[in-house]
């Protein structure tokens, strides 16, 4: 899975599987969340909006199926 960093008060990387469709956001906090299904254009839409967090609880949040996968520290 490829992971990038990025600049956002509340997400710290977004990774993402393009074979599974899988998006896993790491928080700042260190939760981790995996998002099923999101196509590849949602993705890139993420990495481009200007607001991260924004974008993440208006356009992924409240539409993909999700799983806590756990904490991440360092």
């Amino acid at each position: 899975m490829q992971r990038t960093a990025v600049q956002s008060s509340n997400i710290a990387t977004v990774g993402y599987d393009e074979e599974q469709q899988l998006l896993e956001l790491v928080f700042r906090d260190g939760r981790v969340y995996h998002f099923l299904e999101v196509p590849p254009e949602r993705v890139l839409s993420l990495l481009r909006a200007e607001s991260k967090g924004r974008f993440f609880n208006a356009e992924i949040k409240p539409v993909f199926d999700y799983r806590a996968v756990g904490r991440r520290w360092g």
